[in-house]
């Protein structure tokens, strides 16, 4: 997710300057009132949120939309009510339900399944937590996985983090939106709040200007009593809040060039800090900032509709959000040996191509687009702006591998082996070459994971990664915030690679390795009787999905009212995808 490099401080309007010192003094004073509000207080007070989310929703997604280029009737509006206010609708019912859990003297984990996992790590099912989940997200599971040597009871006696000490301020912290996804300012601003009783300066990146008024209605609760301000503004607006004396800690979505530039500064100035291992950013920093995602695809006995799904699958992966987003799949890695490989190839071209026609609409990703055809001119064009690249063997995909092109570029690249030797050789290609540790998805048959049996567990165990889908797409578990979301722990100031700590994590759970999303291989009626079973014909977030967008704005309207009627309506949509 790409942001303006910070400008100097003296580049601001002083108007804005002065607006910004207020906005500031008026959030260390809201720091202390948020002291004094009680577990429940802070409880009912998101329910006024969410309230005010469910009002503005469709006004949310139609203006997400617009501002992308999508018309109304276009098939993919779905996608701005699920990774717009249907996200931020599902973490606020989380952390309720966490403040309740801690009003009344419990763990928020509480009633959760909680198990062993490879490595002697402590594994928290977090999701499904209720019986509804079992029907929105129909044949999905969740885990969060825990640094290893946390023991059950330890999960149990820090699940909370500072709503545990309600009385502890948390100071101000400034949140970097992202540009491209509309609910990750919203959900990073919560997070802040809650996990760390911070409360925040929101500045939006220009790409959302136009839904600061609903944001600023779908967030009055927090902004009245000085829990947040939201300001717009370019680099030089960022540049000024990051060095300000008034903020205790920054947060980032965006990428590593931006990060960078708040960190260490720019040209010889940032080189010679960086040797000095002096850093020019005086406050603490967390970031999320994507990578290179894989798609390995662990090879099976398939069938012609498994090959065809699983295209659909893959090509999801990438085109949502016309690629923009960065948890989009950009590499698969296939077994060169796999019999149904060709065959599988074929399939993924011709949905690929497929695929409903969109703009390429977020800033300099043209650029990358073009600078991917440079790459590889031999690059398949299918559909409109899209590439294809069949790179074969792995040295011919470097560039491929160490740019997140965050534009709808896809790549394929062969790698040796069959069975876990395939497997081990995608785990160790997936952590040794492609760029970043935000995500990685894994594609298996259910006949293939059985015959596998402990060895897959350890492989994904293996794969360094925050974020891994299993038959599902890391998209997804990032909507999902009873999951946590972001980079696999190790990175540092000086290294920051897909980011520091991380977000969602609506059971407030401590010391956090990773989350894990499993999906079902086959939808409806084939998933039937062949081990995970689900509801769902396709899933509405496919680029695929002839009913996505009504499925989608029906699962929100539900979430908003809870209304079964809503409910059932959505599900005979979805039925028909």
């Amino acid at each position: 997710m790409t942001s303006t490099p910070a400008s100097p401080p003296s580049a601001i309007d002083e108007i804005v300057r002065t607006e910004i010192d207020h906005a500031i003094a008026a959030l260390h004073a809201g720091s202390r009132v948020w002291t004094q509000f009680s577990l429940a207080q802070r409880a009912t007070l998101l329910r006024r949120v969410r309230a005010a989310v469910g009002a503005v929703a469709q006004e949310w997604a139609e203006t997400a939309a617009r501002s992308k280029g999508l018309h109304v009737g276009h098939p993919l509006v779905g996608e701005e009510w699920l990774s717009g206010p249907y996200a931020v609708l599902t973490g606020l019912d989380g952390y309720i339900e966490s403040l309740e859990a801690l009003a009344a003297g419990r763990s928020p984990i509480e009633k959760l399944f909680v198990d062993d996992g490879p490595g002697g790590r402590t594994r928290v099912h977090t999701f499904p937590s209720h019986a509804v989940d079992h029907v929105l997200l129909s044949g999905f599971t969740g885990e969060v996985w825990l640094e290893p040597c946390v023991t059950p009871q330890d999960a149990a006696a820090t699940a909370g983090l500072a709503q545990r000490h309600p009385t502890e301020p948390g100071g101000v912290g400034l949140v970097l939106g992202a540009g491209n996804i509309t609910s990750i300012p919203v959900l990073d601003v919560l997070y802040e709040l809650l996990a760390f009783s911070r409360v925040s300066i929101l500045k939006v990146n220009p790409t959302q200007d136009a839904l600061v008024p609903i944001f600023e209605r779908a967030l009055a609760a927090l902004i009245e009593p000085g829990f947040l301000r939201i300001v717009r503004g370019a680099g030089d607006v960022g540049a000024y809040l990051t060095a300000h004396e008034g903020v205790d800690h920054v947060h980032i979505t965006g990428s590593a060039v931006t990060f960078d530039a708040i960190v260490w500064g720019q040209g010889e100035d940032a080189a010679s800090r960086r040797r000095a291992d002096d850093p020019r950013l005086a406050h603490p920093i967390t970031a999320e900032l994507g990578g290179v995602s894989p798609i390995i695809v662990v090879p099976g006995e398939w069938s012609d509709a498994d090959l065809r799904y699983q295209a659909e699958h893959v090509v999801t992966m990438r085109l949502h959000n016309s690629g923009h987003n960065c948890i989009a799949g950009q590499v698969v890695l296939l077994a060169a040996s796999w019999p149904q490989k060709d065959a599988f190839l074929q399939a993924l071209r011709e949905a690929y191509g497929r695929a409903p026609a969109r703009p390429v609409w977020y800033p300099n990703s043209a650029a990358k687009l073009s600078a991917a055809e440079s790459d590889y001119p031999d690059a398949q064009h299918c559909g409109d702006e899209r590439l294809l690249i069949e790179a074969g063997d792995a040295d011919a995909a470097t560039a491929l591998e160490t740019t997140e092109y965050f534009s709808p570029v896809l790549g394929v690249v062969e790698l040796p082996g069959e069975g876990r030797e395939f497997l081990r050789a995608a785990v160790a290609h997936a952590n040794d070459r492609l760029a970043g540790t935000l995500g990685a998805n894994v594609l298996v048959d259910p006949v293939t994971e059985s015959t596998l049996g402990a060895a897959f567990d350890e492989e994904i165990a293996a794969l360094r990664y925050g974020g891994i889908a299993i038959n599902a797409w890391t998209g997804v578990l990032f909507a999902t915030p009873a999951l946590s979301w972001g980079a696999f722990p190790g990175h540092t100031v000086a290294d920051v690679g897909s980011g520091l700590g991380v977000v969602h994590n609506t059971f407030l759970l401590d010391r956090i390795e990773r989350s894990v999303l499993r999906g079902p291989f086959r939808p409806a009626p084939r998933s039937l009787g062949r081990s995970r079973f689900t509801i769902l014909p396709k899933p509405p977030w496919f680029v695929t999905s002839r009913t996505g967008t009504a499925v989608s704005e029906g699962l929100t309207r539900y979430r908003a009212t809870g209304s079964p009627i809503t409910l059932v309506t959505t599900l005979t949509k979805a039925l028909g995808s």
